[in-house]
């Protein structure tokens, strides 16, 4: 019997402390794991991105009334996120291949990436993962911890803190 498929996720997001005020998804699909993080970061504004419009519309038809406005879908492509620089606290991509450098320019200082895969493999395993983690250090993501988890895997990483100033006199 296989486990849910956000078990990698759910297992990822307790790794994630403190508690995140702004969460994305990258290629959420019809927003399982958006809805997912709503709940598990229930003070948190969380926002999902696609490229498909049918299931950027399946997505936001499914978070029925949200008053205060926690939860949100986009389209856009993960080569281009609709976000601006340094606005994510965290930052998950579940079995995408997002382009790295988009995710490290809207993940604040300090902000946690989460890599899942719904395979066994690592997240950040083989050739690729090997790249994918080299690309990451030069940006300034460490990886925290690669684990299995289910019938999936995940990687946490988190983008170093902004240097501190020099010492003035």
């Amino acid at each position: 019997m296989s486990t849910p498929p956000l078990t990698p996720l759910a297992a990822a997001a307790l790794r994630v402390s403190p508690a995140p005020e702004r969460v994305l998804e990258v290629e959420c699909g019809d927003g399982d794991g958006v809805l997912f993080l709503a709940r598990e970061f229930p003070a948190a504004r969380v926002r999902g991105v696609d490229r498909s419009a049918d299931l950027v519309r399946a997505a936001t038809a499914r978070i029925g009334l949200d008053p205060e406005g926690r939860v949100a879908f986009k389209q856009g492509s993960p080569r281009a996120l609709p976000y601006p620089d340094d606005f994510f606290d965290l930052v998950v991509a579940v079995d995408g291949r997002p382009r790295l450098a988009e995710i490290v320019r809207v993940l604040r200082p300090g902000g946690y990436l989460i890599l899942a895969s719904l395979r066994q493999e690592d997240a950040l395993g083989g050739v690729v993962g090997r790249v994918a983690r080299r690309r990451l250090a030069r940006r300034g993501v460490k990886l925290l911890e690669s684990a299995a988890a289910g019938d999936g895997s995940f990687s946490v990483a988190r983008l170093r803190e902004h240097d501190p100033p020099p010492a003035g006199d």
